[in-house]
């Protein structure tokens, strides 16, 4: 059973974490049901990319890597990382992600560029779990686990052994639930997903309104 975060902090053996915590954004498919590389998507006058790097470097995460490869990315904040396999899936773009990060990164939060109502706060408190102990670190909404998630350097070659096709970390994280320390989020955002013109319009309106509760 996954633990809380409160549960977490109660654990004798929470540690501090000195170690740098990367971000890893997977932005690397076409979007074939949306009709366009979501990368490219513009929302409130950003691409979807550079949400996912502002989300990822606000939240604290150092360095921030950008998995490229239906389409090439360049963008300030960021270290692009080309995946010549990003047609076989999520799981191949993860592998490129994490491996090339430096050996003083000692965890990495894991975010999608086609969830961009996701908050900085939520990277915040993922990297915060883990300085207090946490190993695997998955933000939730509602109490339902989505993204994004923080894995800790000793688990990434057991993550991409299972990471097959565009399946992620999801089998990681199913498999060894007593790893998984859930961190409620719903307060910092939402991860809607882009997927079709239909999510897209639903996630542009629920922006505009944010946009206008903030105004």
């Amino acid at each position: 059973m996954a633990g809380t975060d409160a549960d977490r902090a109660a654990w004798p053996g929470a540690r501090a974490v000195t170690a740098r915590v990367a971000g890893v954004l997977l932005a690397a498919g076409e979007g074939s049901r949306l009709g366009r590389p979501k990368a490219l998507v513009e929302l409130g006058g950003r691409t979807l990319a550079e949400r996912g790097v502002a989300l990822l470097r606000d939240g604290g995460a150092d360095p921030v890597l950008v998995v490229t490869g239906a389409v090439p990315l360049s963008m300030a904040g960021a270290h692009a990382v080309a995946n010549p396999d990003w047609r076989t899936g999520m799981g191949s773009s993860l592998a490129a992600g994490l491996r090339a990060l430096g050996a003083g990164c000692g965890a990495a939060v894991l975010a999608l560029a086609d969830q961009p109502l996701v908050g900085a706060e939520a990277v915040r408190r993922l990297i915060a779990a883990y300085r207090d102990g946490a190993g695997v670190a998955v933000a939730a909404y509602g109490g339902e686990p989505r993204n994004p998630v923080l894995i800790a350097r000793e688990h990434w070659e057991s993550v991409l052994e299972l990471a097959t096709g565009d399946t992620g970390a999801r089998p990681f994280l199913r498999a060894h639930p007593e790893l998984v320390t859930l961190i409620e989020c719903a307060d910092t955002g939402s991860a809607y997903d882009v997927d079709t013109p239909e999510d897209l319009a639903r996630v542009r309106g629920v922006s505009a309104v944010r946009s206008e509760e903030k105004s």
